[in-house]
């Protein structure tokens, strides 16, 4: 498994952060070829990803810890990724989002296509950062 964290300091309270990242159907606003995202159950998300010339639908169970600071996700089909998003409040009106994804080059490669080895590795850091920062544009914007 392969490691990538990230992070970015948002000009919002902690809580409008945290809402933002709670709000499935909101995903295709932030998260790069996220098609379509809807809840489903109390801790499931279900998203249609666009790579390349395919739609990949995934199932993800999405776990709340440290009372709004913390939240776990997985994908339970398809692609084996999992990660986490940590919400850390460095004053009243300003937090730092991090966040942790791991994930199996060769099941991403054979998945979604795309490329192999460290330039895998920048394509999604590439990725990453720019959805943390749409992530900060859009809870900057609900503000």
């Amino acid at each position: 498994m392969s490691t990538l964290e990230e992070q970015i300091d948002i000009d919002v309270p902690a809580k409008v952060a945290w809402d933002c990242l709670h709000r499935v159907e909101d995903y295709p606003r932030f998260v790069g070829g996220v098609r379509d995202a809807r809840t489903e159950g109390l801790h499931r998300a279900h998203l249609a990803i666009d790579a390349g010339d395919r739609v990949y639908e995934v199932d993800a169970e999405i776990l709340d810890r440290g009372q709004g600071r913390l939240m776990m996700w997985r994908t339970t089909n398809g692609a084996r990724l999992q990660g986490t998003f940590s919400v850390l409040p460095l004053d009243p009106e300003h937090t730092r989002v991090q966040v942790r994804v791991q994930y199996d080059p060769d099941t991403v490669k054979e998945t979604f296509g795309g490329p192999k080895g460290f330039a895998q590795a920048h394509a999604i850091e590439r990725l990453v950062r720019e959805d943390l920062q749409q992530l900060k544009d859009l809870a900057e914007e609900a503000e």
